[in-house]
């Protein structure tokens, strides 16, 4: 197996969405997205107006991603298939997404499932200053220096 990273290219929109649509936790179908205002037309519109999305491929398939939201300083998604998960590629992709908001901000934040799996991944990686936000949900920040 080797995987690659590399920018998001409009061709992968939609194997962003079946990345997305195919994880376990925190799982959206793409209607409850669209409801949300997350669809293949605004992905893609992001996707050429910002350098703000990675992929990580496996024989040219796409198998995870990363977003950003550059002028808000957050890490918006990082999502990796079921089958690939625990093999380095979401810290990869955490990597990228930092480096690049930390181009343009001291502070970086994001917002989970305080009780999931991912929060706990994110810790590892040194985001903290948790928040309660909402229900079950929270808000981890991560400084430049960190």
């Amino acid at each position: 197996m080797n995987i690659n990273i590399r920018p998001a290219q409009l061709s992968d929109v939609e194997s962003i969405f079946t990345v997305r649509t195919s994880v376990n936790e925190n799982h959206l179908g793409r209607e409850e997205m669209r409801k949300m205002g997350i669809t293949e037309s605004s992905v893609g519109d992001m996707i050429e107006k910002s350098y703000c999305t990675w992929v990580a491929t496996n024989d040219e398939e796409v198998v995870g991603f990363s977003m950003i939201l550059t002028e808000k300083g957050c890490l918006y998604g990082l999502f990796v298939l079921p089958a690939y998960e625990g093999r380095g590629i979401g810290r990869r992709l955490t990597l990228l997404a930092e480096q690049e908001l930390f181009r343009h901000h001291d502070i970086a934040w994001l917002e989970t499932d305080g009780n999931s799996r991912a929060a706990k991944f994110y810790m590892q990686l040194g985001w903290g200053n948790k928040t309660k936000i909402d229900g079950d949900f929270i808000r981890l920040e991560k400084h430049r220096d960190a």
